[in-house]
């Protein structure tokens, strides 16, 4: 029987935890929504919040919520002019997290090929 190597599944381990927030954040489907609508906006300013209900179809409540958490994993950022706020896409975005856990699966799986 051959297993992962157990340095390998001690990176792969941290590189879950590291990325929990990030995953939570992305797993559910309105927030991808979002984060779809997003992409597709302009990164400059960004979007208002009645903006992404258009195109989402969701309440503004229900896009403020998500947004609030979208935010808190650091996926998206806001910036505030005036009375105003746009939410675009973080550049430094947490979601590059999952750049490093996915690398860290393709290596365990690599060994579970062998």
């Amino acid at each position: 029987m051959i297993s992962v190597d157990q340095e390998l599944v001690a990176a792969l381990a941290t590189e879950f935890r590291n990325s929990l927030k990030v995953l939570n954040a992305v797993g559910d489907e309105t927030r991808q929504a979002i984060l779809m609508a997003l992409l597709q906006g302009p990164q400059n300013p960004g979007m208002r919040v009645g903006e992404i209900r258009v195109e989402t179809h969701l309440s503004r409540p229900a896009v403020s919520h998500h947004l609030k958490i979208l935010k808190e994993a650091q996926i998206i950022s806001v910036r505030k002019e005036g009375t105003r706020n746009y939410y675009r896409l973080d550049t430094g975005s947490k979601l590059m997290l999952l750049k490093s856990l996915v690398s860290e699966l393709e290596k365990a799986l690599a060994q579970c090929d062998r």
